[in-house]
């Protein structure tokens, strides 16, 4: 499959070409003075390029189609994993995914966002944008770790919970608003790292933890770019591209804003250009960041895990009394 380039990679995608060109005709045999050259000139290129991202150009990388969900984080760093279906409600809801797997001898249960590959997929999954029964499945399943005493580690992936009709007849907010309530009190160690978009209240239904992390190129944000821009600025006509990258900005919506506001525990880093550069060494990383907030986690008695959750849920956000706005 070929790759995808958005729009700012572009000057990338030609260099990138030839180079994969050279690289099939050598065969790997031999030097080669050109195909060095122009490595060279690639890396540069997109140092260049990636280290001076706005934050509306980090929200389509962490859009990007190539980029790993959470089904292909678990391949890589799971040693085996068991899917788990359905909420025992109403019905199974393909777009939260959830199971037991073993990170390097540890059990763990891993849920997660799911957005899907190709037209057909993504249908199916709802584009990653659960329905009250994948916040009730996502539940069950900690409940379920809780019982065993097994940490949680929860992938975070959504553009936003799913607004239809009967979405909401089911009741959407409700299943939100339990899994908040739940997690702030669940007795084992959680642990949550946004990879993609982290969208609204479809995002913090799985991302109450003891840990929060982003990896670099994500975003987290009460609302996406395109609907900030759509209630603030659109008026007869579309809403542009110019908008949406103010919404961006005015958000701070990206892994670095978030941390400086302390919302967030650290930034999980990734390959330059993105994830979908390189997987496997995302994935790695990922995983050297759960199991070392695992371990250290797993050492705290029971009830000094939920105050220390309390305390840290209780700091975000800060009152300015007394400063002009």
């Amino acid at each position: 499959m070929p790759k995808v380039y958005l729009e700012f990679e572009k000057p990338l995608q030609e260099l990138e070409q030839r180079i994969e060109e050279l690289r099939r005709l050598t065969n790997g045999q031999g030097p080669d003075i050109e195909l060095r050259q122009l490595e060279e000139r690639a890396r540069k290129l997109r140092r260049q390029i990636f280290s001076n991202l706005t934050p509306w150009q980090k929200t389509l990388i962490a859009r990007h189609p190539d980029r790993p969900y959470t089904m292909d984080y678990i391949k890589l760093i799971t040693d085996d994993f068991i899917e788990l279906h359905g909420d025992r409600r109403f019905s199974e809801d393909p777009s939260v995914v959830g199971g037991i797997g073993s990170i390097d001898g540890m059990t763990v249960f891993i849920i997660g966002h799911q957005k899907g590959r190709g037209t057909r997929e993504r249908i199916e999954r709802n584009f990653g944008q659960p329905h009250p029964e994948g916040y009730r499945k996502a539940l069950r399943l900690m409940k379920m770790a809780e019982r065993f005493r097994k940490p949680v580690l929860t992938l975070i992936d959504t553009p936003g919970a799913y607004p239809g009709i009967g979405a909401e007849e089911r009741g959407q907010a409700e299943a939100i608003a339990t899994n908040l309530m739940e997690m702030s009190m669940l007795r084992v160690p959680i642990i949550s790292v946004v990879i993609g978009e982290g969208g609204s209240g479809g995002a913090l239904a799985l991302s109450v933890a003891d840990r929060l992390y982003m990896l670099y190129y994500s975003i987290y944000s009460v609302i996406s770019p395109e609907g900030c821009a759509a209630i603030l600025w659109k008026k007869d006509g579309e809403v542009t591209t110019v908008e949406f990258a103010k919404a961006a900005e005015t958000l701070k919506l990206t892994a670095d804003d978030l941390k400086g506001f302390e919302i967030i525990d650290d930034i999980i880093p990734e390959p330059e250009g993105g994830a979908h550069r390189d997987p496997e060494t995302t994935a790695r990383n990922i995983k050297e960041k759960v199991m070392e907030s695992f371990e250290e986690l797993s050492r705290l008695p029971t009830e000094e895990l939920l105050q220390k959750r309390y305390e840290k849920l209780r700091k975000i956000g800060k009152f300015r009394i007394g400063q002009k706005q």
